[in-house]
């Protein structure tokens, strides 16, 4: 190659320069997620990795949640609620358009609810809006909610990504093209390998940063590894190789994030299903379980135990790991009284996270040395929601579940452990009309101690939240206070 000289070459390396400057301006961003989602709609779905890709990017709520798990407006600019606790009023913000233009108003907020209340509701946490009784249009920017029972936690659980606003006009393709009035519009989903998100230009809030987004799926933790070190994404949230954080801890390219999650990760059970259906035989699971070995073989260290369905950085959060201590021997004598002293078999599904694969295989050894068989699958995602959460055919299965603050959960018998315990329903439905903090402190600390004391699942450790992000990068949310990726708080630094 020949080098110019002169006038012409220097005006050639100013502009080179100047393409150099604007390469580096950057307003796209790769994102890495482990799993990808069965189909694009929050409101009719368990899947974690929906909410990963559309909660606050393409759909918003009348609140939604902060990092720091806090509630905040969102759709809605402001509420009232009456002395006894049984109206909600919200004023919704002005000028908020839905993707394909239409304008958002009370109309909406009333479709949206009523749809996820309804008795032939597909919405996943549908026990989330059983205290609503009526839904009312005030007016365009007003909506009302009337509520059968005073609940202390509606605002919160209006933030979830099960209760976002969504229109009637779009609701028909809403699995395969999502619309709603957040900053990113769904542009395009190449199935098995991307979902791409372009910036809103009708945006009501402020206009982000970053103008495209692709969320990449790699499921596979060395295929991650070496995603991240070829630079190929950007940002990998709950990084699921956690054995190679100490060396891109070393590599400056990268930084760290070493959050916590409100992910309870449980080997779940199956109450009604025999011999499962025994307390005993529970009881004899739970002690068969070193929930340290699992963190340290399937986590490398990272991970808290846990001896109930509560998050340990909640403040209500009470230790009960002892209830449940790993006592192999305690454990075989349990399964005799049970009328099981061989044992037993069962199933145990698991799901394509890493935590249940490589977790799976530590408790079925653990499982096997007190007698108990397991005969494992590994299921894909949309596999594991057919057969174990809404079929219900499963003996044993571990999953991390993710939404915050769902002890709730245990009050539903339908729910795919089939846990039904009336005293533990009443309990929660107590706890939802009680306001005083002392009493609601003291009904948590009952209400987790039930469910350890029945042994329901066997409660393994809260999922650690590791995310490896390009050193130029801010904004990305270190803990996990629901499943939330927002890529309109994320930038590059200039």
């Amino acid at each position: 190659m020949r080098f110019q000289t002169g006038k012409l070459a220097m005006a050639s390396v100013f502009a080179l320069m100047a393409g150099i400057g604007a390469a580096q301006a950057q307003d796209d961003i790769t994102v890495a997620m482990q799993l990808e989602p069965p189909h694009l709609d929050p409101t009719s779905a368990a899947a974690q990795a929906i909410d990963s890709v559309v909660y606050i990017n393409i759909f918003e709520g009348l609140t939604r949640f902060m990092d720091d798990g806090s509630i905040v407006p969102a759709l809605a600019k402001s509420w009232d609620i009456s002395e006894d606790g049984l109206t909600y009023t919200f004023m919704l913000n002005d000028g908020v358009t839905f993707h394909d233009g239409t304008t958002l108003d009370a109309e909406d907020v009333k479709f949206s609810l009523d749809r996820a209340r309804a008795e032939d509701s597909t919405n996943a946490q549908k026990a989330l809006f059983a205290a609503i009784s009526e839904v009312t249009v005030v007016d365009p920017m007003t909506v009302k909610l009337t509520l059968s029972e005073p609940n202390g936690n509606m605002l919160f659980n209006l933030a979830w990504g099960d209760a976002v606003i969504v229109a009637p006009e779009s609701i028909e393709n809403i699995k395969t093209n999502p619309v709603g009035t957040g900053p990113y519009k769904f542009s395009n989903w190449v199935q098995g390998d991307r979902i791409e998100l372009m910036a809103n230009d009708g945006y009501w809030g402020d206009a982000p940063a970053i103008k495209s987004a692709t969320f990449k799926f790699i499921s596979d933790p060395t295929a991650a590894f070496a995603a991240i070190m070829a630079e190929d994404v950007d940002v990998y949230p709950n990084f699921p190789a956690p054995e190679n954080l100490p060396q891109l801890e070393a590599d400056p390219r990268f930084k760290v994030l070493r959050g916590s999650s409100e992910g309870e990760t449980i080997l779940s059970t199956n109450n009604k299903m025999p011999p499962l259906d025994n307390v005993k035989v529970r009881e004899a699971i739970a002690h068969a379980i070193d929930r340290q070995a699992i963190i340290d073989g399937a986590m490398f260290g990272l991970g808290t135990p846990i001896g109930t369905h509560f998050a340990p950085h909640h403040p209500d959060y009470v230790d009960l790991t002892a209830i449940s201590a790993y006592d192999p021997e305690l454990s075989k004598k349990l399964l005799a009284e049970a009328g099981y002293p061989d044992g037993f078999t069962t199933t145990l599904k698991l799901p394509p996270p890493s935590y249940a694969r490589r977790g799976g295989e530590i408790i079925a050894a653990q499982l096997r040395a007190v007698g108990i068989q397991t005969e494992i699958s590994n299921l894909e995602w949309a596999q594991w929601l057919e057969q174990v959460f809404r079929g219900k055919d499963y003996g044993l299965t571990i999953v991390s579940h993710t939404e915050p603050f769902d002890i709730g959960i245990y009050a539903r018998p339908d729910y795919y452990f089939q846990y039904d315990n009336p005293a533990f329903q009443d309990l929660m439905a107590e706890l939802n009309k009680t306001t005083d903090p002392a009493m609601r402190s003291e009904m948590l600390a009952k209400a987790q101690t039930i469910i350890s004391e029945d042994y329901v699942n066997g409660y393994l450790f809260q999922l650690a939240w590791p995310s490896v992000v390009r050193t130029e990068i801010d904004g990305v949310w270190q803990n996990a206070p629901t499943a939330a990726i927002p890529v309109a708080e994320m930038s590059w630094a200039d």
